[in-house]
């Protein structure tokens, strides 16, 4: 990693910190951590499952308990539990909480104002630009890529979000029983793979390692990607994570077919590297084949 652009990440991170006042034993000035006052607003009007919150914020299950705790008893929260068996947690805002959330946003949109006040037209332009960017960037940077049974629920999730995307955009709409199978079996290691990326503990993409009957050659099945993390490179860096899982399997030649309709999935495997060969199989729902050569 480029020691210049670390340095560059911990500047603007130190820059960012003092001008929000992360900084401040008391956040906008109402004598509570940032910590406390992001988790009331993330709870929200409708109350949120306590796991949700910890997978959506990423933090520690004892710190998070910590938060509550304490605006319990500040009387801002109330955690319910709920569910069959009781495990199920809720945090819900007391009123006196909804109105301190209230109270956050209306001084949190006069910081972000005053931020702004100094600045020309075009240079606020120019900044909030950049914020949206590197906004987009650090959510694509969180983004967790793992292998998964074809079995657990994030992979059916995401499988069936396969078939229902594919069955909306195909002119004749898809139906898995007359496409060629990628079976269970044949996604699990050592024969296959499913990957699966998460964000914030959430599914939203997968690609998958079909073997082929030929030696050192396997398929790559099942892309998709959320429609809420497009534009992330998502897709391509599933794509490359399924490469390098096959190179080190001494796969040497993927194979893929693609429907015409998946515009964008045509345009990624052909800046990925995928040569578009004669069809090599029978798939009824294919427009395009695919084949791209792996270095030894």
């Amino acid at each position: 990693m480029d020691a210049t652009a670390i340095a560059r990440v911990r500047r603007f991170q130190r820059t960012v910190t003092q001008r929000i006042g992360a900084l401040d034993d008391g956040f906008m000035g109402r004598g509570r951590p940032l910590g406390q006052a992001r988790l009331l607003w993330e709870i929200g009007a409708g109350g949120s499952e306590v796991r949700a919150l910890r997978a959506r914020l990423e933090l520690d299950s004892g710190y998070l308990s910590r938060l509550l705790r304490a605006l319990e008893a500040d009387g801002l929260v109330v955690v319910e539990a709920g569910g069959p068996d009781g495990r199920v947690r809720t945090a819900r805002l007391t009123p006196a909480g909804a109105a301190e959330r209230a109270e956050l946003d209306r001084r949190s949109d006069e910081s972000a104002a005053a931020m702004l006040a100094p600045l020309s037209d075009g240079q606020r332009e120019r900044l909030v630009t950049a914020m949206a960017e590197v906004e987009r960037l650090l959510v694509a940077s969180m983004v967790e890529i793992g292998a998964f049974d074809p079995g657990h629920p994030a992979a059916r999730h995401c499988l069936a979000a396969y078939v229902a995307e594919l069955g909306r955009r195909f002119e004749s709409g898809f139906d898995p029983a007359r496409s060629l199978p990628a079976t269970a079996g044949e996604l699990r290691p050592p024969a296959g793979l499913l990957l699966v990326a998460t964000l914030h503990a959430e599914p939203v993409g997968c690609v998958a390692l079909k073997p082929h009957p030929e030696p050192a050659t396997a398929e790559i099945k099942r892309m998709w990607v959320d429609p809420a993390t497009r534009g992330l490179g998502l897709g391509r860096r599933l794509l490359a994570e399924a490469e390098a899982h096959a190179a080190r399997q001494g796969v040497r030649t993927l194979r893929l077919e693609t429907n015409r309709a998946l515009t964008e999935a045509v345009a990624l495997y052909r800046s990925s590297g995928y040569a578009e060969v004669p069809a090599f199989n029978d798939e009824r729902y294919a427009h395009h084949w695919f084949e791209k050569h792996l270095p030894s």
